[in-house]
């Protein structure tokens, strides 16, 4: 089994937070997996794009096959795919429930499961990393997202919970918590509001998050840790 490059595996991988992150495991000199639900080839022969729903069954397995079966191993997964859906908590539907909790919680799980086994067959560590929200500790009036909550809650618990039983296998577990990141997902017009919500007085970067992201890479005595890149919005208002 070849030992070089490092592999990443990042979901929600098309644009946005995704797309950054991709480049900068690139520029880390890994080869990268990514993943969204409609993503094609690029000119880059260590990026292997590979395109399905993680909230579907068995999609997760499928990725992480295939990034063995391309390079031979995988140390890294950044579950960066969710969904985000604010509304009124009597006015969720059962299909918003199913959309996000499919790919929330059955994305990370399936993806994460897989992902674990091949590290654990390696024999050589690995990392995972979960995509979170401030909203989980902070609920915003202004922003009303129970669901959110429900799920992404959920994987900060599940991201100790793996850190703590995979500590002395190699395995890392971590979690970024966000604040509101410019992306895609957002109107521009939307983002002299939305910097309020932050104590910093500014939305954040898809920089901000890459280098997050990064920076747990390269801590090798971090793990279980819930990061914050939220313009001190955990700390207060």
């Amino acid at each position: 089994m070849t030992t070089n490059p490092r592999v990443a595996l990042i979901t929600g991988a098309s644009q946005g937070i995704g797309a950054g992150l991709v480049a900068g495991y690139r520029k880390l000199g890994w080869a990268v997996v990514a993943n969204s639900r409609t993503i094609g080839d690029g000119d880059d022969p260590m990026v292997l794009a590979v395109s399905g729903d993680v909230g579907q069954h068995g999609v997760g397995k499928r990725i992480v096959d295939a990034a063995v079966d391309r390079f031979g191993r995988l140390d890294t997964v950044v579950n960066n795919a969710g969904i985000f859906i604010a509304k009124p908590f009597a006015d969720y539907t059962d299909e918003d429930y199913a959309a996000i909790t499919g790919v929330n919680l059955r994305g990370f799980f399936e993806v994460s499961r897989a992902a674990a086994a091949q590290m654990l067959e390696q024999g050589t560590g690995g990392h995972l990393v979960t995509i979170s929200t401030t909203l989980v500790e902070h609920a915003n009036s202004a922003v009303p997202s129970a669901l959110a909550s429900l799920t992404k809650g959920g994987l900060n618990a599940a991201t100790r919970a793996l850190a703590i039983e995979y500590a002395t296998r190699g395995i890392r577990s971590n979690a970024v918590s966000l604040g509101i990141i410019r992306t895609p997902m957002h109107d521009p017009s939307e983002y002299d509001a939305l910097a309020a919500l932050h104590p910093v007085g500014r939305v954040g970067e898809v920089a901000d998050v890459v280098d997050a992201v990064l920076y747990l890479e390269t801590a090798p005595f971090v793990t279980g840790e819930i990061l914050h890149v939220d313009g001190g919005q955990n700390a207060g208002h």
